[in-house]
């Protein structure tokens, strides 16, 4: 059975204080539990372990008493609840733990974004982290391969992208009825959990919908029109969605031309293997019509990854004129953008007249398959 240590673990164990809360965010399957159980093993302290999807466990946090507290989370250094999202004012709860409990660290994770059933929020301002994991990335594929392994991997990274337990399955057929599995079991569990929003159907379609558009501005009335939903429900839809970290969108960008278009937004899949699922469609790169769309969607959600693991304060849009010139990814971090195009071939291309005329001392690269590792693994080297 094939290990791969999470990038996110030393990280994790350096955030413990005293009186302290890391909340630990991703999607279901996405290996939150599994990390955890490793960093016990490396902590050295009283541990108490609670899976708040268990009755028992949601039983004790009821009584929300000091008393109770203290009692239960005597001698412990370290409290770890999982799927904490489950358990109702988990906020408050997790606040009156840290400010009565002398010493306890504790790590709470969520397959969704605490907000989302209005668990956290104020309570725990200024006592909590905030980490989210995602699918595995490159950087942490690149530790069980050679860098020709990586080349020849590329491929199914496209298309089964990186929840780990897809690292132990073998065959393509496999890994296919895993990510079917999960997309119609798993990720919207959180979702329709929700007190009046039973429609997996709707959800589903919309999802599918944002497939199909990956990569393009989405119009929110459009979307609304197809699906015979108000604009308002499909925008309250896409919020949860990227709650529970299934999608990530992308704003427009703008500083200086009236010509901008900002208002607009891309939807991007957190994974492709869940972009793939949602359409039913493996078919290997030679015979995709949507290759652009795959990379892109994969490229930028690996720089993604490795900006929020690394800590990096950066903002991500795309830019687009009305005329129709147009830039993939604009990166923007200590007031300074930096624009990239990302393609699957290998042409030069520079960037639009309109852009360097706005943005004269602005960087832009092409990414593409020949020059993308060193950039979606920053400050990495490969082994091999």
């Amino acid at each position: 059975m094939k290990i791969i240590k999470r990038e996110m673990e030393d990280r994790l164990i350096r955030s413990l204080k005293p009186n302290k809360v890391s909340l630990l965010l991703g999607s279901r399957r996405v290996g939150k539990t599994f990390l955890l159980r490793e960093l016990s093993k490396s902590f050295s302290g009283n541990i108490l372990f609670m899976n708040a999807e268990d009755v028992t466990t949601q039983q004790l946090l009821a009584e929300r008493s000091i008393a109770n507290y203290r009692n239960l989370f005597s001698g412990v250094d370290l409290l770890i609840i999982d799927e904490a999202q489950v358990i109702p004012e988990i906020g408050k709860i997790l606040k009156l733990i840290v400010d009565e409990v002398d010493k306890i660290k504790i790590i709470a994770s969520g397959s969704s974004s605490f907000d989302l059933l209005n668990l956290s929020g104020e309570p725990l301002t200024g006592r909590s982290s905030i980490f989210k994991l995602f699918p595995l990335s490159q950087s942490e594929f690149s530790s069980l391969e050679t860098p020709l392994e990586t080349k020849q991997n590329l491929e199914e990274r496209l298309l089964f992208g990186g929840f780990p337990e897809l690292v132990n399955i073998l065959t393509f057929e496999e890994k296919k009825s895993y990510l079917t599995d999960l997309v119609h079991h798993y990720l919207l569990k959180d979702i329709l959990a929700l007190e009046g929003l039973r429609a997996s159907s709707k959800m589903m379609d919309l999802l599918r919908l944002l497939a199909f558009q990956t990569g393009n501005e989405v119009s929110y009335h459009e979307l609304g029109l197809k699906l015979n939903l108000s604009k308002n429900t499909v925008e309250k839809y896409l919020d949860l969605l990227s709650k529970v970290f299934i999608i990530f969108r992308l704003g427009g960008y703008s500083k200086n031309l009236r010509k901008e278009i900002v208002k607009s937004s891309k939807w991007y899949f957190t994974d492709n293997g869940i972009r793939n699922a949602i359409l039913s469609d493996f078919k290997p790169l030679i015979l995709r019509t949507d290759l652009g769309e795959l990379w892109e969607n994969y490229i930028i959600g690996e720089r993604i990854k490795q900006s929020n693991y690394e800590r990096t304060l950066v903002n991500y849009y795309f830019w687009r004129t009305y005329d129709q010139q147009e830039i993939d990814l604009i990166e923007e971090k200590d007031q300074q953008i930096t624009a990239y195009e990302i393609k699957w071939n290998n042409k030069k291309i520079k960037s639009p007249i309109a852009f360097r005329n706005a943005y004269p001392n602005t960087g832009f690269h092409v990414i593409n398959p020949s020059n993308y590792l060193p950039w979606i693994m920053p400050g990495k080297s490969k082994k091999g």
